[in-house]
């Protein structure tokens, strides 16, 4: 039924180990290809099963692995046991009363390699970002169909790791049933949000930050904050329902900076004290430096600066960077709520980044707590690479 294919000799450690991805190099050659998305069954080089998985030549992942067991039926069942397990986990976590938005499907964490599905609402946002899932895709709409019975579900496989499957990037076409409003009305920790899920960056929302958002707020109280970054405003509206004493929001987007505004109305927080720039955020660090304003507590949550290794060293200077302007504009004992998506930078070295732009600054720093992905952002213990976000909070020891 499937394709064989042979690992070379000494190449098996990670896929006994249940690791999910096999690089090209590992594969010895073949001469009669399958076709890109099909399902293929591995074996050590003497011949031995090791596991079933989606093959693809484009990618320097030519395999991503989903079974392990040599028993398994890869029929059509499978897929529709994996969906109803993410889903129902994600079930048992959230009061819809309190939260209506979060991740559903988390790729390899879910064991369904490059399929992302977020819930909004009454609407379902999906990005395919393998072959192999486009190949079932069929299959998964109709699975999230009968479990959810959402109002519509979207494409957003908009990401450029696409190209490395041989894919064009796809955005805004709907899937099954109705088209979303142009703003979707969700809620998380009882804050309300306007959602732009066609358009918006992403999946249209950053539910991963869920959990960080609600923590850092309970420092908020009587505070000057600064929440770069800001998107739509969910660290913003956080702090302003744990009654900060002034907000000032910056992003580079004029719709997030839009939503923001009408965010705050929403929630009825039209009385607080709030500015809002759109503006480069370095740009505009630099601009508060040179006007003398101070803050008491600074949210930093950039873009993924750091998408591979090779790009690290660039990466590292970019956030020692941004880190160090946001120190020079702290009280002392202020309080820094900093972030990085990167999965390439672990929490040892954004640790060490810190430490390299508390000196630059000339600035004495204590780290308070740690942040991280939330549970419907689960890190499968065999693919420590699903574990990309983290986050500190730094305190700056007063002089």
């Amino acid at each position: 039924m499937y394709y064989t294919l042979r690992l070379k000799k000494g190449k098996d450690k990670a896929v006994l180990q249940r690791h999910p991805w096999v690089f090209s190099g590992a594969l010895e050659p073949i001469s009669d290809k399958p076709e890109n998305g099909d399902i293929v069954k591995l074996t050590d080089y003497r011949g031995q099963f090791l596991a079933y998985g989606f093959f693809n030549d484009r990618s320097r992942v030519s395999l991503r692995l989903l079974e392990w067991n040599p028993n398994a039926a890869m029929d059509e069942q499978w897929w529709r046991g994996r969906i109803q397990q993410a889903v129902q986990f994600r079930s048992s976590l959230f009061q819809e009363v309190h939260t209506n938005t979060y991740r559903l499907i988390f790729s390899e964490a879910d064991f369904l390699p490059g399929l992302i599905v977020d819930r909004f609402a009454d609407y379902l946002s999906v990005q395919i970002l393998s072959s192999g899932i486009e190949c079932i895709k069929p299959i998964i709409l109709d699975e999230l169909n009968k479990l959810l019975r959402p109002k519509g579900i979207i494409d957003r496989s908009d990401d450029a790791s696409r190209a490395h499957e041989g894919m064009t990037e796809v955005s805004g076409r709907i899937l099954m049933g109705e088209e979303p409003p142009p703003f979707v009305l969700v809620k998380e920790h009882g804050i309300s949000y306007r959602v732009n899920i066609a358009e918006g960056q992403k999946s249209g929302f950053y539910c991963d930050q869920r959990d960080n958002r609600h923590r850092v707020a309970q420092f908020a109280k009587n505070k000057r904050l600064l929440d770069c970054f800001c998107y739509s405003g969910g660290f913003t509206l956080h702090a302003a329902q744990c009654g900060a004493r002034e907000l000032t929001s910056v992003d580079s987007s004029a719709l997030a900076i839009e939503t923001l505004k009408q965010n705050m109305q929403l929630n009825g927080f039209s009385q607080v004290k709030h500015r809002c720039f759109q503006s480069d955020v370095n740009k505009q660090l630099r601009a508060f430096r040179e006007s003398a304003e101070k803050f008491d507590l600074i949210i930093l949550d950039p873009p993924k600066y750091a998408p591979s290794r090779s790009t690290l060293t660039k990466a590292s200077r970019a956030y020692k960077d941004l880190n160090r302007q946001a120190l020079l504009l702290l009280e002392d004992g202020g309080l820094l709520a900093t972030f990085s998506c990167s999965g390439a930078v672990d929490m040892a070295l954004f640790k060490q980044i810190l430490a390299w732009a508390a000196l630059d600054a000339g600035k004495e720093i204590q780290f308070i707590e740690q942040f991280c992905q939330p549970a419907d952002h689960p890190i499968r213990s065999s693919f420590p690479e699903g574990e990309y976000l983290k986050g500190l909070l730094c305190r700056v020891v007063p002089s």
